[in-house]
């Protein structure tokens, strides 16, 4: 059955409620990246990632896109994760890996790199090679918006991943770096709801913000980077240097071996 048709059962990758049943089933990271590639809970979301895989651009016109949702990126172990916003339709949507073959990705991965935290500088396709050390690169939203603009209501049925994601890397997780707002928004909730004690008021989004957070079971240092989008980069609203700074922090405080 459609998204949105009355009876649709979770079991259906159509359905609004797969993403939380199928989301919930995962007992393991890979077993939740194979179970998120299949999802077409969102038809505005699937309608574009796969009208651009047959649109292409003329740079790309030789590839077969992925044009499915991407997956995270990175070890199941991770002490740290980096949230994103959403694939980008000729860049993950194309090479099938978060933040990769695109300008943002250009940015990440260079700072990642600079800082010890990957194995090479760019990331080009799936089977470039590229290694992250510690570190999970993930998204609230895991298909390609239109605009890079999901709705709030796409973010919302895509979040059931993002919550079963941080609950599998739970148990070395300790600390996460948000790019930018709405990731930033995305994610409180799913820490609150996974037991997290947020502050009151919610703490506010902001470039280099730190924010400890406390569970019955340990700490997580939340921190806050502009996103490496071509307009904050090309504004210089975010340099290099200083997405540098923030990943050398969180990789530090999530006990990482990182580079000055």
């Amino acid at each position: 059955m459609a998204a949105g048709t009355p009876g649709a059962v979770p079991d259906d990758p159509d359905a609004p409620g797969f993403p939380a049943a199928a989301a919930a089933r995962a007992g393991s990271v890979p077993a939740l990246d194979g179970a998120l590639t299949t999802c077409r809970a969102c038809p505005r979301l699937v309608a574009w990632r796969e009208e651009a895989g047959r649109v292409k651009r003329r740079a790309y016109a030789d590839w077969t896109y992925w044009a499915r949702p991407v997956p995270g990126f990175g070890p199941q172990d991770a002490p740290l994760a980096i949230v994103g916003l959403a694939p980008a339709a000729h860049g993950g949507n194309r090479t099938g890996r978060m933040f990769t073959g695109d300008p943002s990705g250009d940015v990440l991965y260079a700072a990642l790199h600079a800082v010890g935290l990957a194995s090479r500088p760019t990331a080009a396709d799936r089977g470039d090679g590229l290694e992250l050390f510690g570190v999970r690169v993930t998204g609230p939203v895991h298909c390609a918006p239109p605009d890079n603009r999901p709705t709030t209501a796409e973010r919302d049925t895509c979040r059931p991943w993002l919550a079963r994601e941080f609950q599998l890397l739970r148990p070395t997780l300790r600390a996460a770096v948000v790019l930018g707002g709405f990731g930033w928004q995305a994610l409180l909730p799913v820490l609150r709801d996974a037991g997290w004690q947020l502050p009151r008021p919610q703490p506010a989004f902001g470039h280099a913000a730190h924010v400890l957070l406390h569970d019955a079971g340990g700490e997580l240092h939340l921190f806050g980077s502009y996103h490496p989008s071509q307009r904050n980069v090309s504004t210089r609203t975010l340099t290099p240097a200083m997405l540098r700074d923030v990943l050398r922090t969180a990789g530090r405080t999530a006990g990482l071996p990182v580079r000055d």
